[in-house]
């Protein structure tokens, strides 16, 4: 996997134990009460002729949004973020997060397996699995979707950016989503300066 920012390849492993478990704990603290978002994967667009490989490299998470804005406080010393995606010969995407907590930083990477439709793919968490959408990207923005589903469904948005600022066009393109699924703005964490993947 390629991350733009260093130029070299993590051949990435779970770090730590229960690392499985934190992340499947994060995105149900991020995305809990679904009563007025989307129902089912169907009502969620993708993006047309979706090229994986440009998406590779670093990413800014702008703006993230939930059904239960309290479930997430920023006053957690518990940070956990979104550092780069890459992708493998075989078509899979690894997304590669960096968890912060009392002082050490641990990178986390999570592998999702193509569909078979363009920008959809899922993966599991011990009982449960997930389904990532890659809604729109021009591969400098990006709007993603997050789906877990267990005993309950609980659903992510994010909006993700090379760099800084934001783009108001595409900011306003994911605003639309966050109204019409009636979703709330979460706190978001970039960590790849605080937390490098050299020091994870």
């Amino acid at each position: 996997m390629t991350l733009s920012e260093t130029g070299s390849c993590w051949d990435l492993r779970l770090f730590a134990p229960g690392a499985m478990t934190l992340v499947r704990g994060w995105l149900l603290l991020l995305a809990f009460n679904v009563d007025l978002a989307q129902k089912t994967l169907d009502e969620v667009p993708l993006q047309p002729d979706f090229d994986a490989r440009k998406v590779e490299g670093q990413w800014l998470t702008i703006q993230l949004a939930t059904s239960h804005r309290d479930l997430v406080l920023p006053t957690d010393p518990l940070r956990l973020s979104l550092h780069s995606i890459g992708t493998r010969d075989g078509g899979d995407v690894d997304f590669v997060l960096l968890e912060k907590g009392e002082g050490l930083c641990t990178a986390i990477n999570i592998t999702v397996h193509p569909t078979g439709l363009q920008g959809q793919y899922q993966g599991t968490f011990e009982d449960g699995s997930m389904h990532v959408h890659f809604v729109s990207t021009d591969y400098s923005n990006l709007i993603l979707y997050v789906r877990f589903e267990d005993n309950e469904v609980v659903n992510l948005w994010a909006l993700l950016a090379r760099r800084l600022p934001e783009d108001p066009t595409w900011l306003g393109k994911y605003l639309m989503f966050v109204e019409k699924f009636h979703l709330q703005k979460a706190p978001i964490f970039n960590m790849a300066d605080q937390c490098p993947p050299n020091r994870a």
